[in-house]
């Protein structure tokens, strides 16, 4: 055997040992933790059956002087056996049998078991708790409703105390509260007679009954100043006030019966009447609420007041405006129907054009059937001011719609006589253009004119027959005629650029004829380019003269065309 594998053999012996090592110490620590479970789960199950149950079933079984608290202290007992007799040695037994699987080292099941005894401990405690909380109920009746009965005293003296210091704020409910106060009286009195008596039962009943009564007239006490207060003045005040406020405005011509007042006002005085009615029998369910609101109603109806005061102004004043406007368009729409039949015999207007004065009549006619049902509702005042007012306002919608569209119809319409206007005035400018663009070309003493400017004249001179003839035409068709005075515009404006053109053209010819002659003697090339120019400029080819003696000039002075345009400016 080598070297090499006695290491391996030792190496893995060693591993052998430290699993086995390790597999012992595992086993070892869930038997552990499996017995200290058990040891607590044993505790917890002593601890079910505590001293102090035993000792409140023994209080309990003392306190029993009446039938029904000795039932229930028998039924306490067979509660208590069978905690004591079943549940427990069934909680012992399987403990014992977890200790015995661990043991036989059958951890896994021991561990199941210990978690259904968990539960089961769980389930025997609740019914121990809940035993011993239902004997407490008697046990500590006494002490606990002792307790609760001197808090009540206390919340008690602060009522009587806030009720005595205020007295006059009650007047009218004094006798229902002081008797309610004698009643409550009995009641703590009832008490007292109750614990000499050992009258267990009726301890929580007087307590429950006190709790009720203090409560209730605590809110009593709270409420009532205001509830009397809002009952017997703040509302009364306000309705006779309210009531003389409409019975003015009736007579200056408002209509408020829509508010209601006469009836609201009577059912206000049932619900306060119902409302001190309940209170007399300490009853206040809704009654300050119920109050505030119709507080509220009254508060809003001055508000209600001021919004007829003021839409009566903005009525006054809107009935007289819509009244003068409707005068105003009408004049205007029947000025318009008198006019219409001289502007289409004198303009080619479409149907659209002729209908829509029929549409703004319509329109203004419907305008004026709102208006007169709104004076008619005025007189016969079975509307108030601020429904009126809304409706007029209405109206003056309706006939802003009409007024800007009459405004539209008037506009277009007088734009045909505007366009008639402009084109007559165009025409006297595209003649004076023409004019202009004849004097140019003669006075410039040209040696033959270009045809191109005759016929340019021409077809400038044929465009203002057109114009003449559309202006001459009845109805006059405006759209035909711009279209007519724009081409004629055109044209003549191209007239005058050819003229222009062309007197510039033989003008500038003509000076560089002029300036080359002093090169005339000294270069025979420069002389026969300057009669080739000369040649070209007599038969009326002022362009073609122009280049010729240009060209011919930058032989013996470059940039000579620079010079005698800025020379000819000048």
């Amino acid at each position: 055997m080598n070297k090499t594998t006695l290491i391996i053999i030792i190496v893995f012996i060693i591993l052998m040992a430290l699993i086995f090592v390790l597999s012992l110490v595992i086993k070892n620590n869930k038997k552990k933790r499996i017995i200290n479970n058990i040891d607590r789960l044993n505790t917890e199950k002593n601890l079910i059956i505590s001293s102090s149950l035993i000792t409140e079933l023994d209080k309990a079984e003392k306190l029993a002087n009446n039938k029904k608290l000795a039932s229930d202290v028998e039924s306490w007992k067979k509660r208590f056996e069978d905690i004591e007799k079943k549940d427990m040695p069934m909680l012992t037994d399987e403990l014992v049998e977890a200790e015995t699987l661990c043991v036989d080292k059958n951890y896994e099941q021991a561990q199941n078991t210990l978690l259904n005894i968990e539960k089961d401990i769980f389930h025997v405690k609740a019914k121990s708790i809940k035993l011993l909380g239902e004997i407490k109920d008697l046990t500590e009746s006494e002490y606990r409703n002792r307790e609760a009965i001197t808090k009540l005293k206390s919340t008690y003296r602060e009522v009587v105390f806030k009720y005595n210091k205020n007295k006059n704020d009650y007047t009218g409910v004094n006798s229902p509260i002081e008797l309610q106060f004698e009643n409550i009286d009995k009641l703590f009195s009832a008490f007292e007679v109750a614990v000499q008596n050992k009258n267990y039962e009726e301890y929580g009943k007087i307590v429950k009954a006190l709790d009720d009564m203090i409560n209730n007239i605590s809110i009593v006490v709270e409420e009532a100043p205001t509830i009397l207060l809002i009952s017997n003045m703040i509302l009364p005040k306000k309705m006779k006030d309210i009531e003389n406020i409409a019975n003015r405005m009736k007579r200056e011509g408002y209509n408020i019966e829509y508010l209601n007042l006469e009836y609201n006002i009577e059912e206000t005085n049932k619900k306060i009447n119902e409302i001190l009615d309940k209170l007399k029998v300490l009853n206040l369910q809704d009654s300050v609420f119920d109050l505030k609101t119709l507080v509220d109603y009254y508060e809003k109806i001055y508000t209600d007041f001021d919004n007829e005061k003021r839409g009566k102004r903005e009525y006054e004043r809107g009935i007289i405006n819509v009244s003068e406007r409707i005068s105003k368009v009408s004049s205007i729409v029947k000025n318009l129907y008198s006019e219409i039949g001289n502007i289409k015999d004198t303009y080619d207007l479409s149907d659209e054009e002729i209908l829509v004065v029929d549409e703004i009549n319509k329109e203004l006619i419907s305008v004026k059937d709102s208006f007169k049902l709104i004076n008619d509702r005025t007189l016969s005042k079975v509307m108030p001011y601020s429904k009126l007012n809304n409706e007029c306002e209405l109206v003056a919608v309706n006939l802003s719609k009409v007024e800007d569209k009459l405004e539209m119809t008037l506009k277009n319409l007088g734009s045909l006589k505007e366009d008639e206007a402009r084109a007559r005035e165009q025409l006297y400018e595209i003649k004076n253009i023409i004019n202009n663009s004849k004097y140019k070309i003669k006075d410039y003493n040209l040696p033959i004119i270009p045809d191109k400017f005759y016929v340019e004249l021409k077809e400038a001179y044929d465009a203002i027959g057109e114009i003449n003839k559309e202006i001459e035409k009845k109805p006059i068709s405006i759209k035909t005629l711009n279209l007519r005075v724009d081409t004629a515009q055109d044209l003549s404006l191209k007239l005058y650029q050819t003229a222009s053109s062309t007197v510039k053209t033989a003008a500038m010819a003509e000076m560089a004829i002029v300036y080359g002659n002093r090169y005339r003697s000294s270069n025979k090339e420069v002389e026969n380019g300057l009669i080739a120019s000369e040649k070209a400029f007599n038969k009326g080819n002022y362009k073609e003269s122009l280049e010729i003696v240009l060209n011919t000039l930058n032989i013996v002075e470059p940039g000579i065309h620079k010079k005698l345009l800025n020379k000819m400016e000048s």
